[in-house]
């Protein structure tokens, strides 16, 4: 069981009190996002809380504020080869503008830098997702390439 602390969050395991709060946020798309996520209703919330444990090994962990534990996103990386992990984030909208995705990041990729020996770590963003583009920037994130169609 993984538990990443920051000053004012937690990154943990999905727990099943978590289905309304991840059905709240992946029932609004805000954007087009390459990570599948649409839930349409608390049954498969909790479905999918199950099957992302069963799976995750700690790749996809719920994002909580510390004080009361109240889910407010998640964050998931992938391994793609040895060392290098593609990384992703979903946030429920009424957290935004208060440096949560922020913080979530940092803790995250230096959790994947120590703990799983990556050496190199990316974020595919679709052009309309500014948000995240923000977010990479701040992460240190450079901007390699920009791909007129994704494969």
């Amino acid at each position: 069981m993984i538990n990443i602390t920051t000053e004012r969050l937690v990154l943990r395991d999905f727990l099943e009190k978590d289905a309304p709060g991840l059905f709240e946020y992946y029932s609004y798309h805000r954007v087009d996002c390459l990570y599948e996520g649409s839930i349409a209703g608390i049954d498969q919330a909790l479905e999918d809380i199950r099957v992302h444990n069963k799976r995750s090994e700690g790749t996809d962990l719920a994002i909580c504020i510390k004080e009361d534990d109240t889910i407010i996103g998640n964050i998931f990386s992938k391994k793609e080869v040895q060392d290098t992990y593609g990384v992703g984030w979903r946030f429920n909208k009424k957290f935004e503008d208060k440096g949560y995705a922020t913080e979530a990041a940092k803790a995250y990729m230096e959790f994947l830098f120590r703990y799983k020996n990556a050496r190199r770590i990316y974020a595919y963003v679709e052009e309309s997702n500014i948000r995240s583009k923000k977010l990479c920037e701040r992460l240190c994130i450079r901007q390699e390439c920009c791909f007129s169609e994704f494969i």
